[in-house]
């Protein structure tokens, strides 16, 4: 191993939660690891970027960094941190995006080497396609209780009316897809890290948890998140008043990407310059 990730993350202003066990874990193993990202536009926008980062230096460290693109869950959308539905888009445009994020995130990840630890693209559409409504509630259904699910903070708000129109079955389901995705990469890859914005740390630790009761307690899994970024004035980081600061130059001109970054506070860029 060459650098200690979560130290080289800590210093950076980059880890928010760590499972126990995790930082022994990563100095001891070459460890798979995957982020997941939302295919729901043909580019990134620099809010995914931390996360991004995150595999950068993961990558960096010796470990092997997966990005999962969520073409499966994208069509059902994700409530953490979402105050109404999303729209669901068909698999063709899915296929698009996710070639389309490649690219751009090919310009931090390493796809193509050689190394054990070169980067890998997966798509949850791939196992979830011919998985059955039926397989899917005996398989995973069964080993999370209602009450697990509930008492997650992205269900509470959904449910405690901080929301107009409530919380989808669709949706409440959605965490039990995220854990999915790690019960199957870590069957199929070996994959025993997942990395996230704090805000999807519920959906994380359903994952390690199913992990748990599907395979035995003995089973390594484990979560790390990153801060979210916001601004100073409290605004998501990555928007502006025209909307999105995207990585693509065809939406976002470079001279307004280079505007963004030029006029953030003092106190924000040496955040910004620790992180990216």
């Amino acid at each position: 191993m060459a650098k200690n990730f979560v130290e080289e993350l800590r210093w950076r202003g980059m880890l928010a939660q760590i499972m126990p066990g995790t930082e022994e874990y990563l100095n001891t193993h070459m460890v798979s690891a995957y982020l997941g990202t939302d295919p729901t536009a043909d580019s990134l926008h620099i809010g995914h970027l931390c996360g991004i980062m995150m595999l950068r230096h993961l990558q960096r460290c010796g470990h092997k960094p997966y990005l999962l693109v969520g073409g499966a869950t994208g069509m059902i959308g994700d409530p953490s941190g979402k105050s109404q539905e999303r729209n669901l888009l068909d698999s063709e445009t899915l296929y698009h995006n996710q070639e389309a994020i490649k690219k751009q995130v090919a310009k931090f990840l390493d796809f193509d080497g050689n190394e054990p630890n070169k980067a890998e693209l997966v798509n949850n559409y791939d196992w979830m396609k011919d998985f059955t409504f039926l397989d899917f509630a005996r398989e995973v259904g069964k080993h999370i209780t209602v009450n697990y699910m509930m008492a997650k903070d992205s269900v509470q708000k959904r449910l405690n009316g901080e929301a107009r129109d409530g919380l989808s079955f669709t949706e409440f389901t959605y965490q039990l897809l995220q854990g999915y995705d790690f019960l199957y990469q870590y069957q199929k890859y070996g994959v025993r890290l997942q990395l996230g914005g704090n805000d999807q740390w519920g959906n994380m630790t359903t994952g390690t948890e199913l992990i748990r009761r599907t395979l035995g307690n003995e089973s390594e899994a484990y979560c790390l998140t990153c801060p979210l970024i916001t601004k100073s004035d409290g605004k998501k980081f990555g928007k502006t008043e025209s909307g999105n600061v995207w990585l693509d130059r065809n939406r976002t001109t470079p001279y307004a990407f280079y505007q963004f970054w030029l006029n953030v506070s003092d106190a924000e860029a040496e955040k910004y310059i620790k992180i990216f």
